[in-house]
């Protein structure tokens, strides 16, 4: 799930999010996938119920899946947008 930080502020539409981060100064941008991420976390759903969405809303093979959500929650980790 998204950190609970108030100096977090997301816009999200069906081109992607865009993060502000206020006590870091800056913004992050996200694809329409990482935007569908980012609005399940913070909706509280797993990763692994993440996965399995996108597995059926793409038909993408859930292996692929499964490593690129992975890798995308390393990268938010990283740019201390995500707590766990």
């Amino acid at each position: 799930m998204a950190n609970d930080k108030a100096h977090l502020r997301t816009v999200a539409n069906e081109d992607g999010a865009a993060i502000l981060d206020t006590q870091q100064g800056t913004i992050s941008t996200l694809n329409t996938t990482g935007g569908y991420v980012w609005q399940a976390l913070e909706q509280g759903e797993s990763e692994e119920a993440i996965v399995a969405s996108l597995v059926e809303e793409t038909g993408a093979p859930r292996e692929v899946v499964a490593h690129d959500v992975s890798d995308f929650l390393a990268s938010l980790k990283e740019h201390k947008l995500l707590s766990r």
